[in-house]
């Protein structure tokens, strides 16, 4: 725990420098500098120094009158230049533009069009580097496994047949029955691998971290929309009867106005909208409140350097101790979507028998 301590309290300590670096030509303004370290983006930032900016530019694939165009994010200088009839948006062009990529004329003004956008942002290598750490534990694993065939798990295996076991024991057989949770243990384990890294890994505040992947809509929708389709598509009949005509129900909540099948085809599609916003909102909330504790830092210092410097310890310290908490968080997001998707798989099926401790396989 220690050292667990120490490491937060240096990235911290990184991370408000800088911050620090960021801010010292320019008026402070704690709400821009929190949604832009929140928000996606076309290039991977490292830090201000002086007048230079220190970024990785990522690869551009824009898609516009039947031409294909690919480049680096650098061409465009931060949003101070425009490259090939395109250009990042900035709040002149409309707040709805703003770091969105929108064609111009020769004169860099807006046309009103916008360009097909494949581009490959920060949030997308994040995936990309989730996904090659999910990939690389994995094959590890598997290759220890193989070299100690017989033996007791060691390593990488051993964290690998954990998170395994743990899934399978604590959310698979519970909420999908012994019968039918072997189908649906990749999709699980998957989902909540993945949540859970993506979660850690923005809370890194230096590359490769600090991409506010999990608390990106669109990210936690789709990941929504698999659990959806899944228990939507490998649902039985009864599931879809007892929609339409729920057991138990009296009759006059059903005829002549629908009230409950309408209730219940409602909840069909709130479930998936609530994994997306639960997940979404904990982890932006976690990383608004960080940005926010650090922000007093540079919020005193720009009325007084001293002033800036004699209270920085307090809001570093309440920064340590949400870092900690979203430590927990992580885990527990990835534990709750991967338990609610269980859950929702297993009411996809009439019914399935309960599990018993004697039941539960060794492997």
């Amino acid at each position: 725990m220690k050292n667990i301590l120490i490491l937060i309290t240096l990235l911290l300590g990184f991370c408000t420098e800088s911050l620090a670096l960021d801010e010292q030509k320019k008026e402070f303004n704690p709400g821009d500098m929190i949604f832009e370290h929140i928000q996606d983006d076309h290039s991977w930032h490292i830090l201000t120094y002086h007048d230079t900016e220190v970024s990785i530019p990522l690869p551009v694939i824009l898609f516009h009158n039947n031409t294909l165009s690919i480049f680096l994010s650098n061409k465009f200088n931060h949003g101070h230049s425009s490259y090939k009839g395109y250009k990042l948006g900035s709040k002149k062009d409309g707040e709805k533009l703003e770091g969105k990529i929108i064609c111009v004329d020769s004169n860099g003004v807006f046309t009103g069009e916008k360009p097909l956008d494949f581009s490959i942002t920060k949030n997308v290598l994040q995936m990309f580097i989730v996904a090659f750490i999910m990939i690389f534990v994995v094959f590890k694993a598997k290759n220890i496994a193989k070299k100690r065939q017989g033996q007791s798990p060691k390593g990488t295996q051993t964290i690998v047949e954990f998170v395994v076991l743990f899934i399978r024991d604590d959310i698979a057989l519970p909420s999908i029955g012994i019968k039918r949770y072997k189908k649906f243990m990749p999709f699980l384990l998957t989902v909540f691998c993945f949540i859970f890294l993506s979660n850690i890994m923005g809370l890194v505040p230096i590359f490769p971290g600090g991409a506010n992947l999990t608390g990106n809509i669109a990210v936690t929708l789709v990941l929504a929309l698999f659990t959806f389709c899944i228990t939507n598509f490998s649902a039985n009949k009864a599931y879809f009867k007892h929609i339409v005509n729920m057991p138990g129900v009296p009759w006059w909540l059903k005829f002549p106005i629908p009230i409950m099948p309408i209730v219940e085809t409602l909840s069909v599609f709130t479930k998936p909208f609530a994994l997306t916003i639960r997940l979404f909102a904990n982890i932006t909330a976690g990383h608004i409140i960080i940005l926010g504790f650090l922000s007093i830092i540079f919020i005193f210092g720009s009325q007084s350097v001293t002033i800036g410097y004699g209270i920085s310890f307090l809001p570093v310290l309440f920064s340590v101790f949400m870092s900690l908490l979203e430590i927990l968080v992580a885990f527990i997001q990835a534990y709750v979507f991967t338990l609610l998707s269980a859950i929702y798989i297993g009411m996809a099926y009439e019914e399935h028998p309960h599990v018993e401790s004697s039941q539960i396989p060794n492997k």
